[in-house]
């Protein structure tokens, strides 16, 4: 369709896909009629409610006309500080005639409120700014439209994160505005080192996508390489940053995760400091962490925030628990199958009597058991809130008891199948704990064919997927394997903070420095027991 009065800069051929509609307007200019102009725009926008295109004159001479979605802005910035200035004539130029020539410069510099505006000639530009929120104001005679951001969007508070509570952290958590989340991070990230690069993915959507690091930490090579992974996605939309990271992941075909998601822009901070690129979408609420080892996903917050001795045992029973999660039904399976000679007397008559009356064989009781309560696990995350924690409850209770006393499982299988979901909720990482849920299933079948022979080739193979993955050329097991001293520092336990000076070197981080060694000494040195009892008393004999 052409249009009376619209300049096209440069003809270029008409591309296939979704973004058929705009491509082919690429490199037109709006017209100096502003008639053209509003026609363009509804021919691509088409007939919508919340369209609001509304004509004025601007300082009472001049035709103008001013576009909106109006859910999408906000009408009382529009009303008071774009509407109101343009049309009326500001004080210090009263009796002056404003000619179409200087029309430009007093737009901006001298009668608009709002500072964030400024002046675009492109059609398709225009589009995609209204589209984005933003209000388009054309004028008679001008070939440059002004572009003004009052996109406001309704959201909801900042609230404590659904997936990562914690005990002692913050309570604060992403939401799904891509500014609030940068605010947040910015907010306990006050320095001039971070870095925030944008760009847009998604040939529908154009959602902006923001690759956050830290200058003079974080690696320029991982920043390269994260930007060249992001810019070669075509897809027609991006709904989550779950797409992404289906898209930058090295293994696609593994179980386990390779990128680490969190809800906590502490947690997200912590990751920059340490040399890695954190990557949020707007939309959602979740951000991306690369590069990825396997032991981020059995730390917590409060790992840090506690004192080290205490919290680590608790991840060293963390790491017990996700060892049960994955090889205790197997395990359970191949003694009772092959190997009752390792329980002792005692235990095997009682397991052999509560597995009297069953008719299936233990790897056939223990996935039946195991399916079911994948089933009710699944049940109860769909449901609703009120009801979801009654049914978890009534459901373990009723069916456990009822399969016992219907013979169709033993008591033990109860026991082992209840200790092993346990664990695998103790696991903080739910991608994680999804992965040893899923390879729990092939290692009972070892288990139930081969033994304890099987469950060893299994965890052989296991661990050998584990050997060979990476995550953008970090070995997925550093700093376990290749070794490395500093890293065991936060490996199995967590070191106290004034030993770990150094940030992890498989990131290669431009400033591996985190603290300085002597500052554990000084301050040991400098301590003096003010309030001592015995202080006071020598005073008092003096």
């Amino acid at each position: 369709m052409a249009f009376r009065g619209i300049k096209k800069l440069k003809a270029k051929p008409i591309l296939s896909g979704p973004s058929q509609t705009l491509d082919k307007h690429k490199g037109e200019k709006i017209s100096v009629r502003i008639e053209d102009t509003i026609t363009f725009i509804k021919s691509i926008l088409g007939s919508n409610e919340d369209l609001t295109i509304r004509n004025f004159h601007v300082f009472g001479q001049h035709p103008a006309a001013i576009i909106y979605y109006s859910n999408m802005i906000n009408q009382n910035t529009v009303n008071s500080d774009i509407v109101k200035p343009l049309m009326y004539i500001p004080p210090h130029l009263i009796g002056r005639s404003i000619e179409i020539t200087e029309l430009k410069d007093v737009l901006l510099n001298d009668a608009l409120y709002h500072s964030e505006s400024k002046l675009e000639g492109a059609l398709t530009t225009l589009i995609e700014s209204i589209l984005k929120g933003e209000t388009v104001i054309i004028v008679e005679g001008l070939e440059e439209a002004l572009l003004i951001g009052t996109r406001n969007i309704d959201k909801r508070a900042i609230d404590q994160p659904a997936t990562e509570q914690v005990i002692r952290g913050p309570r604060e958590g992403f939401i799904e505005p891509l500014g609030t989340n940068i605010s947040l991070i910015r907010y306990r990230l006050q320095s001039p080192d971070l870095r925030i690069q944008t760009m847009e993915i998604g040939r529908r959507t154009k959602s902006k996508v923001a690759i956050c690091y830290m200058d003079g930490i974080t690696n320029p090579e991982l920043v390269k390489e994260v930007n060249t992974r992001l810019s070669k996605i075509d897809i027609d939309g991006v709904l989550d940053s779950g797409y992404l990271e289906q898209f930058i992941e090295d293994n696609h075909y593994s179980p386990f995760p390779q990128v680490q998601y969190t809800e906590r822009p502490d947690k997200v901070v912590a990751n920059l400091l340490e040399g890695r690129v954190s990557i949020l979408v707007d939309g959602s609420p979740l951000a991306l962490v690369v590069p990825t080892v396997f032991s981020q996903f059995y730390q917590t917050v409060e790992d840090y925030t506690e004192r080290f001795v205490l919290m680590s045992s608790i991840r060293f029973a963390r790491l017990i628990a996700l060892m049960f999660s994955l090889i205790f039904p197997s395990i359970y399976v191949s003694i009772i199958s092959f190997n009752p000679e390792l329980i002792p007397t005692e235990f095997a008559v009682a397991v052999a009597g509560g597995r009297a009356g069953v008719p299936f064989p233990a790897v056939i009781e223990v996935m039946i058991i195991e399916i079911s309560m994948e089933v009710l696990r699944e049940a109860t995350i769909r449901l609703p809130q009120q009801v979801g924690g009654a049914l978890s409850i009534v459901g373990v209770l009723v069916i456990g008891q009822a399969a016992v006393a219907a013979g169709f499982s033993s008591p033990i299988t109860i026991v082992i199948i209840a200790l092993t979901t346990i664990g695998s909720f103790a696991t903080p990482a739910y991608n994680a704990a999804l992965a040893l849920r899923l390879l729990r299933f092939p290692l009972i079948i070892m288990a139930g064919t081969f033994g304890l022979y099987g469950v060893m080739i299994g965890l052989i193979l296991i661990a050998n997927h584990l050997l060979s993955m990476k995550s953008f050329g970090v070995p997925y097991l550093s700093p376990l394997i290749p070794a490395e001293i500093q890293g065991f520092k936060d490996l199995l336990v967590r070191g106290p903070l004034w030993a770990m000076s150094k940030r992890p070197s498989f990131l290669q981080p431009v400033d591996p420095t985190r603290m300085d060694k002597s500052t554990n000494e000084e301050l040991k040195n400098s301590n003096t027991n003010v309030l001592d009892p015995k202080n006071d008393k020598d005073q008092q004999e003096g």
